[in-house]
């Protein structure tokens, strides 16, 4: 049905899974332990970019650039574990599984799904590559953790050593974030070469800052709107003019 009005397979896809995604989100806000839907909603992520990434960039491309991406998160991870370096000492409950060295495999997999949508954000907003677009793209997946991380802090699904400034989220981790986003945007960049562009990927990355918005504003218990507006305004930094840009090509 969706190829009839002008989407192709991959596109339709994504389209699905994102729906799927946007379905299961509002279960779990409303469920007493939302935390139970976590693995299954970065899975459809997953799914979603994947499949965006496949329209916009080719199968091959958007396997390897998500396999790269999913191996560069679960390699730092994994050291952040064992040594506190990048972002500071914490340590993963065991709710989510399956787990790796202490690291669960969904938390991989979410490096790779939302490392594509923000470089696709990052190649709309800065078309000429360079280290440019590994910086928008690297503050683009960060500004999505001001949202990840005090959800899954308030689920318990990880916990930090010591109390930080931002809902219990320490400074530390926030450049972590952006060192590894880098990283995810420079070998996300080695396999798409001066491509990237994808508005699937665009219309995931808002779907994302949107939702999210919602629920820490309205449907969380008890709301949080510290974390709506944080949140909501530094992703729609990224997302407006990469929408903008997107247009007028």
């Amino acid at each position: 049905m969706l190829t009839r009005v002008g989407l192709g397979p991959a596109c339709a896809l994504g389209v699905l899974f994102l729906v799927a995604m946007m379905g299961l989100q509002v279960a779990s806000g409303l469920d007493a332990r939302p935390e139970r839907f976590a693995g299954l909603i970065v899975v459809l992520l997953v799914a979603s970019a994947v499949a965006f990434a496949a329209e916009a960039w080719g199968a091959r491309r958007a396997v390897a650039a998500f396999g790269a991406a999913v191996l560069t998160g679960y390699a730092v991870e994994l050291i952040g574990v064992l040594t506190g370096f990048p972002f500071g000492a914490y340590s993963y409950s065991d709710v989510l599984w399956p787990q790796v060295g202490g690291v669960p495999m969904v938390v991989a997999l979410a490096w790779g799904g939302m490392g594509l949508a923000a470089y696709a954000v990052a190649a709309a907003v800065v078309p000429g590559g360079g280290w440019a677009r590994v910086c928008v793209g690297a503050g683009a997946l960060t500004a999505w953790d001001l949202f990840l991380d005090p959800q899954m802090v308030r689920s318990g699904l990880w916990t930090w050593a010591q109390d930080g400034f931002y809902r219990g989220v320490p400074l530390s981790n926030f450049a972590g974030w952006l060192l590894v986003s880098a990283l995810v945007m420079l070998v996300v960049g080695r396999v798409c070469g001066d491509g990237g562009q994808g508005r699937g990927l665009l219309v995931l990355y808002t779907v994302m800052a949107v939702m999210e918005t919602v629920a820490f504003a309205a449907v969380f218990e008890p709301p949080d709107l510290l974390v709506a507006v944080a949140g909501g305004i530094t992703m729609g930094a990224f997302a407006v003019p990469a929408w903008r840009r997107s247009w007028r090509r």
